[in-house]
């Protein structure tokens, strides 16, 4: 995923497309993956449940959450602009969804945690897979910074967090994220709730948090920086609903001790 996440950045710098770099990492991903696994391990027949699921356990907790920080006067937002966050909402979807949330999602909680899994227990696996997640955003930077330079491109230095965020904070963040994204797999016992996982969670803090940024449409104004810890908070939340939705659907085994296939 680092590889072709660094190969979409140098694309970006050489074409004016925001879809062109989100197709040639999905494509990269996809083909570095599909030699060492098997067509029927995407759960095609269940991707619509899957989607859904994630869609809504991911985007419940986002509203119970960012919604309790609002009446608790911790979020105050902006005018609600219909057909800008429409625009957005399909911008944004077809981008995220070919750039991050498939191709990590097919390499990470796909590939990886289905090779850790058949080797180590459930814990291990998950340690291992989230491991590598954090690894992600250094690979690609190496990568771009190699790809850069040899086609004699700007470069920026090695980094394992995008520029202007808190190495720390970002960390914290992804490894929640990504202990979240197995919890969304195994729960399920499908990839796709996983995929959707990802997906609403990159849609919510793009539309609110960073609304004003992305010119979404939509913006949430926080008090301080300690409330943007609801962001975490709601993923938590989100992975507990999952561990719920595991036990009901399999209460003699163990969240870390299970194996999908």
């Amino acid at each position: 995923m680092g590889f072709a996440l660094g190969c979409s950045i140098t694309v970006s710098q050489a074409v004016h497309n925001r879809y062109v770099p989100a197709v040639v990492c999905a494509v990269v991903a996809i083909l570095l993956i599909r030699p060492f696994r098997r067509r029927q391990e995407l759960g095609l027949r269940n991707a619509a449940r899957g989607l859904l699921n994630g869609l809504l356990v991911t985007g419940g907790s986002a509203a119970v959450v960012l919604g309790a920080g609002t009446l608790a006067g911790w979020i105050s937002w902006g005018r609600f602009d219909l057909h800008r966050v429409l625009l957005f909402l399909l911008t944004n979807t077809i981008i995220a969804l070919l750039l991050e949330a498939l191709p990590e999602e097919l390499s990470l909680r796909g590939h990886t945690w289905s090779a850790l899994r058949s080797r180590y227990r459930g814990l291990l696996a998950a340690i291992g897979t989230t491991a590598l997640f954090l690894l992600v955003p250094g690979i690609s930077s190496a990568v771009q910074l190699i790809l850069g330079t040899i086609f004699e491109q700007n470069t920026q230095e090695l980094s394992f967090a995008p520029p202007g965020e808190d190495l720390v904070s970002y960390l914290f963040l992804l490894t929640i994220f990504g202990f979240t994204l197995i919890a969304a797999r195994v729960a399920t016992g499908s990839l796709w709730a996983s995929v959707a996982t990802h997906l609403t969670f990159l849609t919510v803090n793009r539309l609110t948090i960073d609304g004003a940024k992305r010119d979404s449409g939509w913006s949430a104004s926080v008090i301080s920086q300690d409330v943007l810890l609801l962001v975490p908070a709601y993923l938590v939340l989100a992975a507990l609903v999952y561990y719920v939705q595991f036990l009901i659907s399999r209460p003699q085994l163990s969240l870390a001790s299970s194996l999908p296939q």
